[in-house]
């Protein structure tokens, strides 16, 4: 098995291509638009809700800017959204690394691009399990995959991605990305990086502590 080994590492990074698909969605209305301003010419791929979302917040200038998801993959979201950026341009994307040629070809083969920064943060699961009267099928639906796979992946490449999992950091990285000429920085990717494991940890902790806490009797009923 070949191993990677990276010796070369871009600081700063200028961000070209952003994905963003989000539950909680406060914040875009000023985030986006600073971004833009932030980074001029930029790309942002999008899913379902927060697609439209930003759309609203662009108006006229989505036109140049907003690319969604199923339109660069070629592959359509699946119904429910239950399959959405699970792809492999998306992922090579995510994890190419600069200086590696065999990335770069595979950039060029697929006609994919490297993405500098992801938006996401995940369904409500731990809010919808407080509810009263939940049932574990609403729990189980609340389950994010896509969500938690491009965050890691983002976290894990931060040599190059910054993955951004909170709300209350746009402000910060609007600002960072101002005072570098649409780039970001490997301190700031890092910490990045830092806060969306402890955020990935958590609700796969949320996760596992309810399906402990809930008997196969109360589960199996939601299924005759």
């Amino acid at each position: 098995m070949s191993v990677n080994v990276v010796d070369k590492v871009d600081d700063p990074v200028l961000v070209r291509h952003v994905l963003i698909s989000v539950s909680d969605k406060s914040g875009l209305e000023g985030f986006v638009p600073a971004l833009c301003k932030a980074c001029p010419g930029v790309k942002i791929f999008s899913t379902g809700g927060t697609f439209g979302h930003i759309g609203k917040i662009l108006g006229e200038g989505a036109r140049d800017t907003l690319i969604q998801v199923s339109d660069y993959t070629g592959q359509p979201e699946t119904q429910g959204g239950l399959v959405k950026t699970l792809d492999f341009k998306i992922y090579l994307g995510l994890l190419t690394e600069t200086y590696n040629e065999a990335h770069q070809k595979d950039l060029e083969r697929t006609g994919a691009v490297a993405i500098d920064m992801v938006v996401v943060n995940l369904y409500p699961f731990s809010e919808t399990i407080s509810r009263p009267g939940v049932t574990p099928e609403q729990a189980r639906g609340q389950i994010d995959i896509g969500g938690p796979c491009m965050i890691r992946a983002s976290a894990k490449n931060f040599l190059r991605v910054a993955s951004v999992v909170d709300p209350a950091d746009y402000p910060a990285i609007v600002s960072d990305l101002s005072a570098n000429s649409g780039s970001t920085s490997l301190r700031t990717r890092y910490r990045l990086a830092r806060k969306a494991f402890a955020h990935t940890a958590a609700y796969d902790r949320a996760i596992a502590d309810y399906m402990a806490g809930t008997p196969f009797d109360s589960v199996s009923p939601c299924y005759k």
